[in-house]
């Protein structure tokens, strides 16, 4: 039940990203709705894909589609009514993201996949979903750039999978993690942290 609970808000955290991004591209009602849907569950029907896990989570469940849309709607109707933060977007994916990949690496856990493999999915499921977004959205994806993001999902998982190694309990194993991505993530935001760049010389 918790980990429904926790993938419903990490539904909810990414379709208000994709609402943003819409608005950014001044795309209409319907393409508001369609890319939040992208950026909510395009990460975990990926996942659940490769698992072979059929129905995907969201057709089994349709109460995802129903937080998407009021998701997107309510991000419409707000910033109608007040200011929205300049970082507004990436905080809001560095929190979806955080949610995304430490409930990915569980449902992987659960099918008894090897720890580098639940990693994959986790992180999978936290950064494909934007990786659409970004794309429809004529952007260079966040997965692409320097910046922290993939490495901030694969960083808190595998604390996650460590912590749980060690014997703590896997509740504060799974709290730890997710604070580990969003940290990692939120503190790249806004003190410039990022990966070294690959040049060729010359």
């Amino acid at each position: 039940m918790m980990l429904y609970v926790l993938d419903l808000l990490g539904v909810a955290v990414f379709a208000v990203s994709g609402a943003l991004a819409a608005g950014r591209l001044q795309l209409d009602l319907l393409g508001v709705l369609v890319l939040a849907a992208l950026t909510a569950i395009g990460g975990g029907t990926l996942r659940d894909l490769l698992m072979n896990r059929h129905p995907v989570f969201w057709m089994a469940r349709p109460a995802y589609l129903l937080v998407i849309a009021a998701a997107a709607l309510g991000t419409m109707l707000y910033v109608r009514l007040l200011p929205i933060p300049s970082q507004a977007l990436l905080v809001a994916d560095a929190l979806g993201l955080a949610l995304f990949a430490l409930s990915g690496a569980q449902l992987a856990e659960a099918a008894r996949l090897s720890p580098i493999i639940v990693v994959v999915m986790g992180t999978m499921t936290g950064v494909a979903g934007g990786l659409m977004r970004d794309i429809c959205s004529n952007q260079v994806p966040l997965l692409l750039r320097q910046d922290i993001y993939a490495s901030a999902a694969i960083a808190g998982i595998t604390l996650y999978l460590l912590l749980k190694a060690l014997g703590l309990k896997p509740s504060w194993a799974f709290g730890a993690g997710l604070v580990a991505v969003a940290a990692l993530r939120i503190c790249a935001i806004f003190m410039g942290w990022h990966l070294p760049v690959f040049k060729l010389p010359g």
